[in-house]
């Protein structure tokens, strides 16, 4: 393996590891610290929801489709620009 070859391996590594670890934190967030804090968000409601619930069943549900979305574009242009093929 060349010098340059290296160096973009070891570039496009980097970038897919920052992004990995961007979106396991986020998922974590609406994994784990949105469902502990369920019961004070309770307080409130939204469309006649308590907000806690409403956030754990529908807000997490988003969240984790569009972080989907997100990491597979993102790793799409990583791929794209430092020319990884499939």
């Amino acid at each position: 393996m060349s010098d340059e070859n290296a160096q973009g391996a070891q570039r496009h590594w980097e970038k897919t590891r920052t992004l990995t670890i961007i979106v396991l934190v986020v998922w974590a967030i609406f994994a784990f610290i949105v469902p502990w804090n369920a019961k004070a968000l309770n307080s409130a409601s939204f469309m006649g929801f308590p907000l806690g619930y409403y956030f754990c069943v529908q807000g997490s549900l988003a969240i984790f489709v569009a972080l989907i979305w997100i990491q597979n574009w993102r790793q799409d242009q990583i791929d794209d620009e430092l020319g990884v093929e499939e």
